[in-house]
């Protein structure tokens, strides 16, 4: 009964692809025209013309096939302050530490146990949850997880690029870091966090399935998620970081702008 459990979740999940779009959708080709830079009507419009208008902040984004592919990616590249979106690396890390026996999802962390911390953490962004699984892990095994996959990350620092964000997820979402069971459970909690204003708010389509963490600190607003329709599944990460949260709807509404345009474009369907 176990494996067909956990056989039938991994697959509602990660659904067969419906002969899609694929990589040819982030070619530069197609609707890669439309979502980076021509609008329908040939007005400036997409990904760029968006961006283009932007002034006083800092704007980053990164779309991603997770079926594989090159990262593309607009706007500002450099590292932000990546906010809460680094409690992914915090969750994967401990799940993954948890699968080669070195913790436990029952042990006690604070006044609850490790699996209510890591959903606290990802789905409600619990800032206290973050706190005692990263003082369980040690500084060390984050930065070594982190550079396994080819991303630069230190915790004192907490600073990731939308690129590198954009690469956690994709090895997220195919499998690479997890066992099936610990896949699922991490993307559950990515589902109907406690703010859905960003990009799940602007990737309301019919059919569509939003995977995401949010991140808000000071002056930086962020969301990375995976976007799912038909089959086909995508990263889209937006940062924005500016001196403090006076423009804060503004950016709100930047990042529901550059998610509708990107949906619209990968995702005509809907």
């Amino acid at each position: 009964m176990l494996v067909v459990l956990v056989a039938v979740t991994v697959a509602a999940i990660r659904p067969e692809r419906s002969g899609g779009t694929g990589t040819a959708a982030l070619s530069g080709t197609g609707p890669m025209g439309v979502m980076a830079g021509v609008g329908a009507g040939g007005e400036d419009g997409g990904i760029e013309g968006i961006l283009s208008r932007v002034s006083g902040y800092r704007v980053g984004v990164a779309v991603a096939d997770t079926e594989g592919g090159a990262v593309r990616t607009f706007g500002d590249e450099e590292s932000f302050a990546a906010a809460s979106t680094a409690k992914l690396i915090t969750a994967v890390t401990y799940f993954q530490r948890v699968e080669a026996g070195e913790a436990r999802l029952d042990e006690r962390l604070g006044n609850y146990t490790a699996a209510f911390q890591l959903e606290a953490m990802i789905n409600n962004s619990n800032n206290d949850s973050w706190l005692l699984l990263m003082d369980r892990l040690g500084y060390r095994k984050l930065t070594q997880f982190a550079a396994s996959i080819g991303v630069t990350y230190d915790p004192l620092r907490n600073q990731l690029t939308p690129e590198e964000m954009a690469l956690v997820l994709t090895k997220l979402y195919s499998g690479e870091l997890l066992n099936p069971v610990n896949t699922a459970q991490l993307l559950g909690y990515m589902r109907d966090t406690n703010n859905e204003e960003l990009i799940p708010a602007a990737a309301s389509g019919p059919g569509i399935t939003v995977y995401h963490k949010y991140g808000q600190l000071a002056g930086s607003l962020h969301d990375a998620a995976l976007l799912q329709h038909r089959g086909a599944t995508y990263v889209l990460v937006i940062f924005t970081e500016g001196l403090d949260t006076t423009d804060e709807a503004e950016r709100s509404q930047l990042i529901r702008d550059l998610t509708s345009t990107v949906v619209d474009a990968l995702f005509p369907a809907a």
